[in-house]
């Protein structure tokens, strides 16, 4: 492993208040397990490309430099040993515009998880450099086509001095904290390629499915389904009465998470989550969307046409976008009605009001219900 690997250890940082994700309070020395995500800039291809005929058969064909970056990675609990620092790499994958990593902290480190995280970026940026240059003609330096820098992406780097994805977070993570977190993330790394292949050769993101099953709800469902699977999520849930600047404190830190690799879930019912889901598809980020009444009738005249309208066939036919529109059965669903009932007797009381309870077929229950089946498919729950 390159030695410029720990490069900047040693200097403090300021606190950044984009790093909204960290956990408060959370102990980045102690023993934990983490999820890291590392994109290139703009998500340039720069370690190779994807191959395979299907899906099953799908990998990533590394290039010289993809293949010095995993050795990097293969190296990085060997490296940070001879620094104290006790690792174990559980999973890593090098994707052709990305760099996922799953690692075990076994001991209390002498410096924060992030260090070491800091310490893979210069590292790989130093490779980099070494391979190609660092100016805007790095394209060139070399006498074959396989160790040549992109052209384009030189003149990136030449820009910005570092191959990774400019960020007031340095970087996305993820602390697996409940069980089962950890199988289903190793899972979704291993699976990286197929999941890629797959997305490049959907065809039918404009396919109405009935029925679609996700944590014991049936829905409705238009656009990309692979949002369902995503380890990611958050959901947007905002009070009607939510103030400009609560609007706008929150829409910055949902579009933080995106930046690093959130799927957000909303049923956009108020002003505030109107805003945030437009400001989403505007600037091309995963947006799930659940519907109280979206879809024709099934085995009506225009089930078999329907497209969504507007911005969302735009976001559809680019695969940002997932439209579920819950069925009868979704709510009647005995958990969702006794959480919806509990957040609204939990609002009425905050209130000083008498709860009533309300049918399952009214405006408002269907309403929060729908905030309610976020939460649920959020958090992967049965």
């Amino acid at each position: 492993m390159a030695q410029t690997m720990d490069k900047g250890q040693g200097k403090r940082r300021p606190v950044d208040p984009m790093r909204h994700h960290r956990e408060n309070g959370w102990d980045y020395k102690g023993r934990a397990i983490y999820h890291f995500t590392l994109p290139v800039e703009e998500r340039y291809p720069l370690f190779g490309t994807l191959e395979g005929e299907r899906a099953e058969t799908a990998f990533v064909k590394l290039n010289p430099f993809g293949r010095r970056v995993c050795q990097m990675l293969c190296g990085l609990a060997q490296f940070y040993a001879r620094k104290g620092f006790a690792l174990k790499v559980l999973a890593q994958k090098v994707m052709p515009d990305h760099v996922h990593l799953v690692i075990q902290v076994l001991e209390p480190l002498p410096q924060s998880i992030g260090a070491v995280v800091r310490g893979v970026k210069s590292g790989c940026t130093k490779v980099y450099k070494e391979m190609y240059g660092s100016g805007e003609n790095a394209a060139g330096v070399r006498g074959n086509d396989e160790g040549k820098a992109p052209v384009h992406f030189a003149r990136i780097f030449a820009d910005r001095g570092s191959i990774w994805q400019q960020d007031a977070a340095y970087y996305h993570e993820r602390i697996l904290h409940a069980p089962g977190q950890l199988r289903r993330m190793i899972d979704y790394v291993k699976d990286n390629p197929r999941r890629l292949w797959l997305k490049s050769h959907n065809p039918e993101l404009f396919r109405l499915h009935r029925q679609t099953e996700a944590s014991g709800l049936s829905f409705t469902s238009m656009g990309n389904h692979f949002f369902l699977d995503w380890p990611d999520k958050q959901v947007v849930e905002m009070s009607r009465s939510a103030t400009n600047d609560e609007v706008q404190e929150r829409l910055r830190m949902v579009l933080a998470a995106e930046h690093n690799g959130t799927v957000t879930y909303t049923a956009a019912i108020s002003k505030g989550e109107q805003l945030i889901a437009r400001t989403l598809r505007e600037q091309g980020y995963p947006l799930v969307v659940l519907l109280n009444d979206g879809f024709p009738k099934e085995g009506s005249a225009h089930e078999r046409f329907y497209k969504p309208g507007g911005v969302y066939f735009e976001a559809c036919s680019k695969g940002q976008l997932l439209l579920l529109e819950p069925t009868e059965q979704a709510f009647l669903d005995v958990g969702i009605q006794t959480t919806v009932e509990e957040t609204l007797r939990h609002k009425a009381e905050a209130r000083h009001y008498t709860y009533t309870p309300i049918p399952v077929t009214s405006q408002r229950y269907r309403f929060v219900a729908l905030n309610e089946m976020a939460k649920r498919l959020a958090q992967n729950m049965e």
